[in-house]
Protein backbone atom coordinates (compact mmCIF):
# COMPACT_ATOMS: atom_id res chain seq x y z
CA UNK A 1 0.00 0.00 0.00
CA UNK A 2 0.98 3.75 -0.53
CA UNK A 3 0.45 7.08 0.67
CA UNK A 4 -1.77 9.33 -1.51
CA UNK A 5 -2.36 12.95 -0.67
CA UNK A 6 -5.37 15.52 -2.41
CA UNK A 7 -8.05 17.72 -2.01
CA UNK A 8 -11.02 17.37 0.36
CA UNK A 9 -14.21 15.11 -1.10
CA UNK A 10 -11.69 13.19 -3.69
CA UNK A 11 -11.12 9.43 -3.44
CA UNK A 12 -7.40 10.07 -2.29
CA UNK A 13 -6.74 7.62 0.69
CA UNK A 14 -4.96 3.93 -0.61
CA UNK A 15 -7.18 0.81 0.56
CA UNK A 16 -7.34 -2.39 0.26
CA UNK A 17 -10.14 -4.75 -0.10
CA UNK A 18 -9.04 -8.17 1.99
CA UNK A 19 -10.79 -10.93 4.06
CA UNK A 20 -9.58 -13.02 6.69
CA UNK A 21 -11.49 -16.31 6.18
CA UNK A 22 -14.32 -14.49 4.82
CA UNK A 23 -14.24 -11.46 7.29
CA UNK A 24 -15.01 -8.78 5.29
CA UNK A 25 -12.17 -6.10 5.70
CA UNK A 26 -11.15 -3.11 4.53
CA UNK A 27 -7.41 -1.51 5.58
CA UNK A 28 -7.46 1.95 4.64
CA UNK A 29 -4.05 3.69 4.90
CA UNK A 30 -4.57 7.40 6.45
CA UNK A 31 -0.37 7.42 7.55
CA UNK A 32 0.47 10.96 6.92
CA UNK A 33 -2.70 12.76 7.37
CA UNK A 34 -5.23 13.64 9.58
CA UNK A 35 -7.89 12.73 7.94
CA UNK A 36 -10.37 10.26 9.88
CA UNK A 37 -12.84 7.80 7.87
CA UNK A 38 -16.15 9.21 9.09
CA UNK A 39 -19.37 7.18 10.54
CA UNK A 40 -21.24 8.56 7.22
CA UNK A 41 -18.25 7.29 4.92
CA UNK A 42 -18.30 4.07 6.06
CA UNK A 43 -21.84 3.24 6.28
CA UNK A 44 -21.33 4.39 2.24
CA UNK A 45 -18.69 2.14 2.13
CA UNK A 46 -21.33 -0.80 3.34
CA UNK A 47 -24.01 -0.56 1.49
CA UNK A 48 -21.90 -1.02 -1.64
CA UNK A 49 -21.83 -4.50 -2.50
CA UNK A 50 -18.32 -4.21 -3.59
CA UNK A 51 -17.26 -2.49 -0.68
CA UNK A 52 -19.42 -4.14 2.00
CA UNK A 53 -17.15 -5.04 4.86
CA UNK A 54 -17.54 -5.97 8.62
CA UNK A 55 -14.56 -3.93 9.93
CA UNK A 56 -12.47 -1.07 8.34
CA UNK A 57 -9.14 -1.38 10.01
CA UNK A 58 -7.93 2.60 9.40
CA UNK A 59 -4.09 2.19 10.05
CA UNK A 60 -2.93 5.93 11.42
CA UNK A 61 0.45 7.01 12.46
CA UNK A 62 1.87 5.52 15.47
CA UNK A 63 0.78 7.06 19.01
CA UNK A 64 2.71 5.10 21.29
CA UNK A 65 7.07 4.65 20.79
CA UNK A 66 7.51 0.59 19.87
CA UNK A 67 4.32 0.60 17.79
CA UNK A 68 4.56 1.02 14.28
CA UNK A 69 0.88 2.30 14.09
CA UNK A 70 -2.22 3.41 15.63
CA UNK A 71 -5.55 1.48 13.84
CA UNK A 72 -8.52 2.73 14.33
CA UNK A 73 -11.80 -0.64 13.78
CA UNK A 74 -14.70 0.83 12.21
CA UNK A 75 -17.88 -1.24 12.54
CA UNK A 76 -20.62 -1.65 9.21
CA UNK A 77 -22.62 0.48 11.13
CA UNK A 78 -20.22 3.17 11.77
CA UNK A 79 -19.52 2.65 15.40
CA UNK A 80 -16.06 1.54 16.68
CA UNK A 81 -14.47 -1.42 17.85
CA UNK A 82 -11.47 -2.41 20.33
CA UNK A 83 -10.52 -5.40 19.10
CA UNK A 84 -10.44 -7.49 15.35
CA UNK A 85 -8.04 -9.97 14.92
CA UNK A 86 -8.70 -10.92 11.82
CA UNK A 87 -8.56 -7.20 10.66
CA UNK A 88 -5.31 -7.29 12.18
CA UNK A 89 -4.04 -10.34 10.09
CA UNK A 90 -5.12 -8.42 7.04
CA UNK A 91 -3.02 -5.13 8.40
CA UNK A 92 0.07 -7.24 9.06
CA UNK A 93 -0.21 -9.00 5.29
CA UNK A 94 -0.79 -5.78 3.67
CA UNK A 95 2.61 -3.53 5.65
CA UNK A 96 4.34 -6.96 4.71
CA UNK A 97 4.09 -6.73 1.55
CA UNK A 98 4.93 -3.07 1.82
CA UNK A 99 7.72 -3.49 3.64
CA UNK A 100 8.93 -6.44 3.80
CA UNK A 101 8.90 -7.48 7.21
CA UNK A 102 7.33 -9.82 9.42
CA UNK A 103 6.59 -8.74 12.45
CA UNK A 104 4.56 -5.80 13.81
CA UNK A 105 3.10 -4.20 16.94
CA UNK A 106 0.05 -2.52 16.59
CA UNK A 107 -1.73 -0.06 19.17
CA UNK A 108 -5.66 -0.32 19.55
CA UNK A 109 -8.46 0.41 21.42
CA UNK A 110 -7.91 -3.03 23.21
CA UNK A 111 -4.27 -2.21 23.92
CA UNK A 112 -1.72 -3.39 22.08
CA UNK A 113 -1.20 -6.26 20.21
CA UNK A 114 1.59 -8.21 18.02
CA UNK A 115 1.62 -10.01 14.59
CA UNK A 116 3.82 -12.24 12.66
CA UNK A 117 3.59 -13.91 9.35
CA UNK A 118 4.72 -17.36 9.39
CA UNK A 119 6.83 -19.08 6.88
CA UNK A 120 3.79 -21.17 5.45
CA UNK A 121 2.27 -17.09 4.80
CA UNK A 122 -0.14 -17.97 8.02
CA UNK A 123 -0.42 -15.13 10.32
CA UNK A 124 -0.19 -15.32 14.33
CA UNK A 125 -1.65 -12.15 16.43
CA UNK A 126 -1.12 -12.23 20.21
CA UNK A 127 -4.71 -10.63 21.31
CA UNK A 128 -3.59 -10.14 24.59
CA UNK A 129 -5.42 -11.49 28.13
CA UNK A 130 -8.82 -12.22 28.83
CA UNK A 131 -10.74 -10.39 31.10
CA UNK A 132 -13.27 -12.47 32.78
CA UNK A 133 -14.52 -9.57 35.74
CA UNK A 134 -18.06 -8.55 35.15
CA UNK A 135 -17.36 -4.62 35.43
CA UNK A 136 -14.24 -5.75 32.64
CA UNK A 137 -16.58 -7.55 30.01
CA UNK A 138 -18.29 -5.19 31.18
CA UNK A 139 -22.17 -6.33 32.35
CA UNK A 140 -24.56 -4.27 34.09
CA UNK A 141 -24.84 -6.57 37.10
CA UNK A 142 -22.74 -8.31 39.19
CA UNK A 143 -21.80 -11.94 38.38
CA UNK A 144 -19.04 -13.68 40.22
CA UNK A 145 -18.68 -16.30 38.02
CA UNK A 146 -18.64 -15.66 34.62
CA UNK A 147 -18.43 -19.02 33.18
CA UNK A 148 -22.23 -19.25 33.11
CA UNK A 149 -23.98 -16.49 33.29
CA UNK A 150 -27.73 -15.79 34.16
CA UNK A 151 -29.35 -15.36 29.92
CA UNK A 152 -31.70 -17.24 28.07
CA UNK A 153 -33.67 -17.40 24.76
CA UNK A 154 -37.20 -19.02 25.02
CA UNK A 155 -39.56 -20.10 27.75
CA UNK A 156 -38.05 -19.98 31.74
CA UNK A 157 -39.07 -23.57 31.70
CA UNK A 158 -37.84 -24.69 28.65
CA UNK A 159 -35.13 -22.42 27.12
CA UNK A 160 -33.93 -22.37 23.66
CA UNK A 161 -30.44 -21.60 24.85
CA UNK A 162 -28.90 -20.52 28.56
CA UNK A 163 -26.07 -20.01 30.73
CA UNK A 164 -23.62 -18.35 28.11
CA UNK A 165 -19.81 -17.81 29.23
CA UNK A 166 -18.62 -14.12 29.14
CA UNK A 167 -14.96 -12.63 28.53
CA UNK A 168 -13.94 -9.68 27.28
CA UNK A 169 -11.20 -10.14 24.59
CA UNK A 170 -10.86 -5.69 24.94
CA UNK A 171 -14.76 -6.54 23.32
CA UNK A 172 -16.98 -8.31 25.31
CA UNK A 173 -18.27 -11.53 23.81
CA UNK A 174 -20.67 -14.33 25.23
CA UNK A 175 -21.05 -17.61 24.33
CA UNK A 176 -23.91 -19.96 24.38
CA UNK A 177 -22.75 -23.38 24.13
CA UNK A 178 -24.95 -26.08 22.51
CA UNK A 179 -25.16 -29.77 21.58
CA UNK A 180 -26.56 -29.67 18.29
CA UNK A 181 -25.44 -28.59 15.06
CA UNK A 182 -24.47 -24.48 14.85
CA UNK A 183 -26.68 -24.14 11.95
CA UNK A 184 -29.70 -25.58 13.82
CA UNK A 185 -30.32 -22.39 15.59
CA UNK A 186 -31.79 -18.89 14.52
CA UNK A 187 -28.93 -16.66 15.43
CA UNK A 188 -30.04 -13.99 13.10
CA UNK A 189 -33.28 -13.64 14.57
CA UNK A 190 -32.03 -13.76 18.46
CA UNK A 191 -28.33 -12.58 18.00
CA UNK A 192 -30.08 -8.52 17.05
CA UNK A 193 -32.06 -8.90 20.35
CA UNK A 194 -29.41 -10.27 22.59
CA UNK A 195 -26.31 -7.66 21.26
CA UNK A 196 -28.99 -4.80 22.69
CA UNK A 197 -29.87 -6.71 25.96
CA UNK A 198 -29.91 -4.66 28.68
CA UNK A 199 -27.24 -6.08 30.71
CA UNK A 200 -24.27 -5.72 28.12
CA UNK A 201 -23.72 -1.71 28.44
CA UNK A 202 -21.61 -1.90 25.57
CA UNK A 203 -23.50 -4.34 23.50
CA UNK A 204 -21.87 -7.55 23.07
CA UNK A 205 -21.24 -9.89 20.70
CA UNK A 206 -23.09 -13.06 20.37
CA UNK A 207 -22.04 -16.51 20.04
CA UNK A 208 -22.88 -20.36 19.47
CA UNK A 209 -20.46 -22.67 19.85
CA UNK A 210 -20.47 -26.61 19.92
CA UNK A 211 -17.48 -28.84 20.83
CA UNK A 212 -16.81 -31.18 18.66
CA UNK A 213 -13.80 -32.90 20.43
CA UNK A 214 -11.34 -31.87 23.04
CA UNK A 215 -9.06 -29.45 20.82
CA UNK A 216 -11.92 -28.67 18.22
CA UNK A 217 -15.13 -26.73 18.18
CA UNK A 218 -17.53 -24.80 15.85
CA UNK A 219 -18.14 -21.17 16.15
CA UNK A 220 -20.73 -19.17 14.77
CA UNK A 221 -21.50 -15.45 15.58
CA UNK A 222 -23.72 -12.44 15.65
CA UNK A 223 -20.83 -9.94 15.76
CA UNK A 224 -21.80 -6.14 17.31
CA UNK A 225 -22.39 -3.15 15.24
CA UNK A 226 -22.24 -5.96 11.75
CA UNK A 227 -24.58 -8.85 12.29
CA UNK A 228 -23.95 -12.31 11.33
CA UNK A 229 -20.40 -12.93 10.05
CA UNK A 230 -18.32 -15.51 7.97
CA UNK A 231 -15.56 -15.05 10.83
CA UNK A 232 -14.80 -13.25 13.96
CA UNK A 233 -11.08 -13.89 15.28
CA UNK A 234 -12.44 -11.95 19.15
CA UNK A 235 -15.09 -14.29 19.12
CA UNK A 236 -12.80 -17.82 18.12
CA UNK A 237 -10.80 -16.05 20.88
CA UNK A 238 -13.57 -16.01 23.33
CA UNK A 239 -14.75 -19.14 22.84
CA UNK A 240 -11.36 -20.98 23.05
CA UNK A 241 -10.86 -19.30 26.52
CA UNK A 242 -14.52 -19.95 27.90
CA UNK A 243 -13.73 -23.54 26.86
CA UNK A 244 -11.02 -24.62 28.38
CA UNK A 245 -12.17 -22.00 31.36
CA UNK A 246 -15.51 -24.53 31.72
CA UNK A 247 -13.11 -27.34 31.09
CA UNK A 248 -14.64 -28.35 27.71
CA UNK A 249 -11.46 -28.57 25.60
CA UNK A 250 -7.90 -28.38 26.28
CA UNK A 251 -5.86 -24.47 25.70
CA UNK A 252 -4.95 -25.61 22.10
CA UNK A 253 -8.06 -25.50 19.74
CA UNK A 254 -9.18 -25.56 16.34
CA UNK A 255 -12.10 -23.65 16.10
CA UNK A 256 -14.10 -23.35 12.97
CA UNK A 257 -16.14 -20.92 12.04
CA UNK A 258 -18.05 -20.59 8.87
CA UNK A 259 -15.15 -19.36 6.75
CA UNK A 260 -12.75 -21.61 7.76
CA UNK A 261 -10.42 -22.54 10.27
CA UNK A 262 -8.55 -20.55 13.50
CA UNK A 263 -5.75 -22.27 15.50
CA UNK A 264 -6.08 -21.17 18.92
CA UNK A 265 -3.50 -21.01 21.97
CA UNK A 266 -4.11 -19.86 25.54
CA UNK A 267 -0.43 -20.09 26.58
CA UNK A 268 0.29 -20.34 29.80
CA UNK A 269 1.60 -16.56 30.01
CA UNK A 270 -2.53 -16.00 29.72
CA UNK A 271 -2.20 -14.18 26.83
CA UNK A 272 -4.30 -15.67 23.42
CA UNK A 273 -3.17 -16.34 20.03
CA UNK A 274 -4.93 -16.52 16.92
CA UNK A 275 -3.26 -17.67 13.89
CA UNK A 276 -5.22 -17.91 10.46
CA UNK A 277 -4.37 -16.72 6.55
CA UNK A 278 -5.67 -13.48 5.06
CA UNK A 279 -6.34 -12.69 1.59
CA UNK A 280 -5.57 -9.46 -1.11
CA UNK A 281 -8.95 -9.09 -3.56
CA UNK A 282 -8.59 -5.55 -5.04
CA UNK A 283 -7.08 -2.34 -4.36
CA UNK A 284 -8.27 1.33 -4.35
CA UNK A 285 -8.61 4.79 -3.21
CA UNK A 286 -11.31 6.14 -1.28
CA UNK A 287 -12.71 9.76 0.67
CA UNK A 288 -13.02 9.14 4.27
CA UNK A 289 -15.56 11.37 4.59
CA UNK A 290 -18.44 10.44 1.84
CA UNK A 291 -17.51 6.80 0.87
CA UNK A 292 -16.96 7.95 -2.52
CA UNK A 293 -14.16 5.62 -3.91
CA UNK A 294 -12.42 4.33 -7.21
CA UNK A 295 -10.77 1.10 -7.81
CA UNK A 296 -7.19 0.97 -9.24
CA UNK A 297 -8.55 -0.78 -12.04
CA UNK A 298 -11.54 1.53 -12.39
CA UNK A 299 -13.83 4.75 -12.80
CA UNK A 300 -14.78 6.66 -9.43
CA UNK A 301 -17.50 5.45 -7.52
CA UNK A 302 -20.15 8.11 -5.56
CA UNK A 303 -21.95 6.57 -2.53
CA UNK A 304 -25.27 5.84 -3.15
Amino acid sequence: MTESAGTAAEPTIAFARMNGLGNEIIVADLRGTNARISAGGARALAADPATRFDQIMAIHDPRTAGTDAHIRIINRDGSEAEACGNGTRCVAQALGVETGRTDFTFETRAGILTASERPDGLISVDMGKPRFGWRDIPLAEAFHDTRAIELQIGPIDAPVLHSPSAVSMGNPHVIFWIDRDVWSYDLDRFGPILENHPIFPERANISIAQVTSPDALTLRTWERGVGLTKACGSAACAAAVSAARTERTGRMVTVTVPGGDLLLEWRDDDHVVMTGPAMWEWSGRLDPATGAYVRDDQTAVEPA
